[in-house]
């Protein structure tokens, strides 16, 4: 024998949540949002910040390598350019970036290059930052390989 007993009816005004309810949860949600929001978006500017040092570093490694294959660092004409494809008249053993990609910084701009660097280096690879202008702070600083 089956259980035909069907649930009880819910009472009238208690069937679901009410409007009000789902506005406070809203503007609770809304709280929380405009407060990590910025935290977030600092995060994600450091980091972009923090990354294009790294892909200085890295860069400025392959400038090495290529210095090691063709006795002198690029010139400042052949630019990044010359870890890719083979400027010539030089004992090229690359490519020492994989590809041009490689070469562009956090903000989609190209690094720059340098040569002699600053300070009596050989060489510097650096980017402006965000705002593409010297100098700047936070996310704007300059990043280099020095």
């Amino acid at each position: 024998m089956s259980d035909t007993r069907a649930a009880a009816p819910a009472a009238p005004g208690e069937e679901g949540f009410s409007l009000v309810e789902l506005l406070v949860v809203l503007a609770i949600i809304g709280m929380i949002a405009t407060m990590v929001t910025p935290q977030v978006l600092g995060y994600l500017g450091r980091a972009k910040g923090d990354s294009a040092k790294v892909q200085a570093k890295n860069i400025a490694r392959s400038v090495e390598l290529y210095y090691l294959d063709a006795g002198s660092y690029p010139n400042p004409r052949q630019g990044l350019a010359a870890l890719v494809a083979p400027p010539g008249g030089v004992n090229w053993q690359g490519p020492y970036v994989r590809d041009a990609k490689g070469l562009t910084d956090p903000w989609g701009r190209p690094y720059l290059y340098r040569s002699p660097g600053p300070s009596g280096t050989p060489f510097e690879v650096y980017t402006l930052g965000r705002d593409g202008q010297p100098g700047g702070t936070g996310e704007d600083a300059d990043a280099s390989s020095n």
